[in-house]
């Protein structure tokens, strides 16, 4: 069997907006790629597709918001449909790892950072989705 490459996507999934991280096979740490709409009419899926033709990606993982009691609300239905849609479109191996505080910490690194609050908010998405490359990788993800 031969063996699969390619960079893992990382993705915060929000009701406005989705933010979309890379983390390669180099070593280097997740960058941030974009942050794409979300909304009534749903995801921005050309937006998707051109993130999909530029990184190739071997497996998506995806932020699973869960409670602060580990149990599963209405966001966890939503991040679950939104990935079912997702892998239809993309048929990629989709991997889960616990997102709890993954906004807020990226919020805090953001403003370690010195980033004005209007730069914040416009990179906050991604790096929310960097800490759940991040966090997938620290717990030994695949390699």
């Amino acid at each position: 069997m031969p063996e699969v490459s390619g960079p893992l996507l990382g993705i915060d999934f929000g009701e406005r907006r989705i933010g979309v991280a890379v983390l390669g096979e180099s070593g280097l740490p997740p960058q941030g790629v974009t942050t794409l709409r979300n909304g009534e009419a749903g995801p921005d899926w050309e937006g998707f597709a051109r993130v999909f033709k530029e990184w190739q990606p071997r497996a998506v993982v995806l932020g699973l918001p869960l409670n602060m009691d580990g149990s599963e609300g209405l966001m966890v239905r939503r991040v679950r449909n939104f990935a079912e849609r997702l892998q239809r479109r993309f048929p990629l191996p989709m991997l889960w790892v616990d997102e709890r505080l993954s906004s807020h910490s990226a919020e805090i690194m953001l403003k370690e950072q010195a980033f004005s609050s209007k730069k914040r908010a416009q990179l906050l998405d991604q790096a929310a989705a960097c800490e759940i490359l991040q966090t997938f990788q620290d717990l030994g993800g695949i390699q």
